[in-house]
């Protein structure tokens, strides 16, 4: 499968700077808040949430503002209803990008992401113009001390992740990707923890089935462009189809 992307390998090394930021805490609180609200608040029965929990804690957020996230989710405790919503847009050169957004406010969010989106050089887009270009899977991060898997070969271990239900595994500069169906994720992370390996990063991403080439100059306004995104507090992930 085409349209690995670099960009958001580049995203996730920044991942632990943004705690110093500020935004990342509460990024990560609109999640719980909204896996709790759409699949309940009992972690146990609820993949989304124990995915955000996980995340949540990987971040060092205290555990008395992961339990306030549950429960605002879940109507325990008063505050705005937060939605889970996908916007569509191009970058410079084209390049397709799907933003998916926590939001309280669509009104402010969409201003928001015009904004940035035109001062990078791009545009927001109709709905359905990009998301084509995508395919939702389940995706798994290894990172490199990891590819060597319990001292077996390397086709082994993809043989497992096959038996598992991994449709791709895409070995990328600093880490080992298994790509799913979104209904094989579960299983495929399942067969992971038989073999003692956590994964440095796991969850539902919008992959693209095509890959696009862009030139240096082109990559250095999409780097800004990625990084007023990033620092969008609704902005919750992003993903394109450049290469």
């Amino acid at each position: 499968m085409s349209g690995h992307s670099k960009w958001h390998n580049i995203q996730a090394r920044k991942g632990k700077q943004d705690a110093l930021r500020g935004n990342l805490f509460t990024k990560i609180g609109k999640a719980i808040s909204v896996a709790a609200r759409s699949g309940g608040g009992d972690a146990s029965s609820n993949f989304s949430l124990r995915l955000a929990i996980e995340k949540a804690k990987e971040a060092g957020m205290p555990k008395d503002n992961i339990e306030r996230a549950i429960k605002r989710g879940a109507g325990e405790l008063e505050g705005a209803q937060i939605e889970e919503v996908l916007y569509e847009g191009y970058g410079p050169g084209g390049v397709a990008i799907l933003i998916k957004t926590l939001t309280d406010n669509k009104n402010r969010t969409v201003s928001d992401l015009k904004r940035i989106l035109s001062a990078g050089g791009g545009n927001m887009a109709g709905a359905g113009s990009v998301l084509w270009m995508f395919s939702q899977m389940g995706v798994i991060s290894l990172p490199l001390d990891k590819r060597e898997i319990g001292g077996g070969s390397r086709e082994d271990f993809e043989l497992k992740m096959i038996e598992a239900g991994a449709e791709d595994i895409v070995d990328a500069e600093e880490i080992l990707e298994i790509r799913t169906k979104v209904e094989n994720f579960q299983k495929v992370l399942g067969a992971l923890k038989e073999l003692g390996i956590e994964p440095a990063e796991s969850g539902l991403r919008w992959v693209a089935k095509d890959g696009a080439q862009v030139d240096e100059a082109t990559g250095q306004k999409l780097e800004k462009l990625f990084a007023a995104l990033e620092e969008n507090d609704d902005v919750d992930d992003f993903f394109t189809n450049v290469i």
